[in-house]
């Protein structure tokens, strides 16, 4: 963490046993910084997985029609300041430093925290700093990535135009809700009565209830939630695997917020050209740090795991090891079953201690602190690696591996 993002984990790092994020703190803040109604369009994206890439496409979508976009996401890749961008570009660290003396300075208006009283979250807090941002800038539009959640996520507190929906599964159960529905019901508890637009991936039935049910609540009925299919871009322009249909998702979005706002779609030529530049690292991602080649991928469940596989051996006839970070409210048991037969270091993070990696995994599995996982081990591994788990630890391998995070896409 650097120093000028300390502001944005005080409260986290001094939340009680149990202590949980508090709205109505990140309420008053957006209050006292005046930026809930900014006048800036607004494109939310929601779900289980898939929320980055949804997000980027949007974005890149929205730049080549000409409009300054500044695009939230969370967590980092690599640096704090990636949380915020402009055109895709991450934040300056003067810039992040700026932001976070204006949260500072409103922070110490508020009623001071009592024992028991919720904190306010670093994630929800990037969020607050990304529209004051957008409005000191003089954003066009904003695209804001859901942190955890929908209605119980900071997001919530700023009114959307349009609404994406990625994938809804059963992650977070028992916080969100108790089924795939119920947090389905949750994420989709961002859309307001302004709310113009709801854009879905396809959905179980159960999911795609609740989606419909809270929509039509949350709009009178006004709003009928849309399908995302295929947009008919050229197939070298969108990622593979499972991340083909959340660009799908970002780019209709992004044509749904325009035509919303009044603003002309990209020409055919300007968005291939911007399209084509777009890239994500730590989706399906590769990098070849001394020789070695590294497939990134923040696969979270068995699926996922295994798109990356396969994308593996398209390019090669064998993998050498797969590097695992996946803590115990993933599907760590679904990575056992896809990963069987194959070599295996399982990487536990002690450095975050609200993520657990106490699941049981097989004996031949390779255990270690991520602070054991070095350049030089990795490429002791062999010369043909995969490396998956969640976005904390494909961040610290893109960090390992030195990767180009800066800009995600040119407008």
């Amino acid at each position: 963490m650097t120093d000028e993002a300390g502001v944005f984990f005080t409260e986290w790092d001094r939340r009680g046993a149990g202590a949980r994020r508090s709205i109505e703190r990140a309420r008053l803040l957006v209050r006292a910084l005046d930026v809930k109604n900014t006048g800036i369009p607004l494109l939310t994206v929601v779900g289980s997985k898939g929320k980055g890439t949804a997000a980027t496409y949007a974005s890149a979508v929205l730049a080549a029609a000409g409009c300054r976009v500044v695009t939230v996401t969370s967590p980092a890749l690599r640096e704090d300041r990636e949380r915020i961008r402009v055109d895709g570009a991450a934040i300056s660290h003067g810039e992040l430093a700026r932001l976070g003396g204006c949260l500072r300075e409103a922070i110490g208006s508020l009623p001071p925290r009592r024992s028991g009283d919720g904190y306010l979250s670093p994630s929800g807090l990037f969020m607050i700093a990304g529209v004051l941002f957008a409005r000191a800038v003089g954003a066009d539009v904003i695209v804001l990535e859901a942190g955890m959640g929908g209605v119980s996520d900071e997001v919530s507190l700023f009114p959307p135009e349009v609404v994406a929906i990625t994938e809804v599964f059963a992650e977070h159960v028992g916080v969100l809700g108790d089924s795939p529905a119920e947090i389905a019901a949750n994420k989709a508890g961002v859309v307001t009565a302004t709310t113009c637009t709801v854009v879905s991936v396809p959905q179980s039935a159960s999911v795609n209830e609740a989606i419909v049910a809270t929509v039509a609540d949350r709009t009178g009925g006004r709003v009928k939630p849309e399908a995302a299919g295929p947009c008919g871009l050229p197939e070298d322009l969108l990622p593979t695997g499972h991340g083909r249909r959340n660009a799908e998702l970002g780019c209709a979005a992004a044509d749904r917020l325009l035509d919303a706002v009044g603003r002309r779609r990209p020409s055919p030529d300007r968005l291939n050209r911007v399209l084509s530049s777009v890239r994500l690292p730590g989706r399906l991602s590769w990098h070849r740090p001394a020789g070695v080649a590294v497939l990134v991928d923040s696969a979270i469940d068995r699926s996922g795991a295994a798109t990356a596989l396969a994308e593996a051996y398209r390019r090669w006839d064998r993998i050498d090891h797969v590097v695992v970070g996946l803590p115990d409210h993933k599907d760590v048991p679904g990575f056992i079953s896809e990963l069987a037969g194959l070599p295996v270091t399982y990487v536990r993070m002690p450095g975050h201690p609200h993520l657990s990696f106490t699941h049981a995994v097989p004996g031949h599995w390779t255990v270690i602190d991520d602070t054991e996982l070095t350049r030089e081990r990795l490429a002791s591994l062999g010369e043909r690696i995969v490396a998956l788990g969640t976005v904390y630890f494909t961040g610290r391998l893109l960090n390992l591996l030195d990767a180009d995070t800066e800009r995600l896409f040119e407008p």
